[in-house]
């Protein structure tokens, strides 16, 4: 199970985040921060979104932890910012008027029915074969979603049909994420 974040460590990451892109966008070499000890350094899955003008601007994440959470997050960073598919690659005059959020990830665990799925507290990832969608837990009540509408999203983002949940064949996999954004904690933006 991963550790909680304290605020601290919170601060760190978004602060990390920015920094990268900031450095990244400016032709500079990227940081390599003096990481504490602790729930920073273990692997953990983490996604970043760039939102601007509270529209996304990108987002892109590791789903499970294959890096220290820091490099996770300064990884993702980069690619939220210059490599999303959906976006062209951010421009430095972009910046300041874009919000970093981070979501560290728990380890994703299969539950055994789609009712098990808890809206606003998980995260869901569906699978069947090669073709596979992940929402975080955030997504369903930004957008006022109940249950089925969650799960029918998280299928289209798979490239299979809306309630395919149903199926027997499909894989549902939950993970729980701690979200916090630079408004939230830094009161930027």
């Amino acid at each position: 199970m991963a550790s909680d974040l304290g605020t601290r460590d919170k601060v760190f990451l978004l602060r990390l985040a920015r920094q990268t892109i900031e450095r990244r966008l400016a032709g500079e070499p990227l940081p390599a921060p003096e990481v504490p000890r602790g729930p920073l350094t273990e692997p953990r899955g983490a996604f970043v979104t760039l939102t601007k003008g509270n529209e996304l601007r990108g987002c892109i994440g590791h789903v499970v932890g294959i890096e220290p959470l820091w490099q996770s997050v300064r990884d993702n960073a980069l690619n939220a910012a210059l490599h999303d598919p959906r976006f062209p690659p951010l421009e430095a005059t972009e910046l300041p008027q874009v919000e970093i959020e981070i979501s560290a990830l728990t380890p994703l665990r299969p539950v055994a029915s789609a009712e098990d799925v808890r809206v606003g507290e998980h995260g869901v990832m569906i699978e069947r074969g090669p073709y596979r969608g992940l929402l975080l837990p955030q997504v369903p009540i930004e957008h006022g979603w109940d249950l089925q509408t969650f799960l029918d999203h998280t299928c289209r983002k798979a490239g299979l049909p809306a309630g395919c949940w149903r199926d027997p064949d499909i894989r549902i996999q939950v993970f729980s994420a701690e979200v916090f954004s630079e408004r939230e904690l830094l009161g930027q933006r």
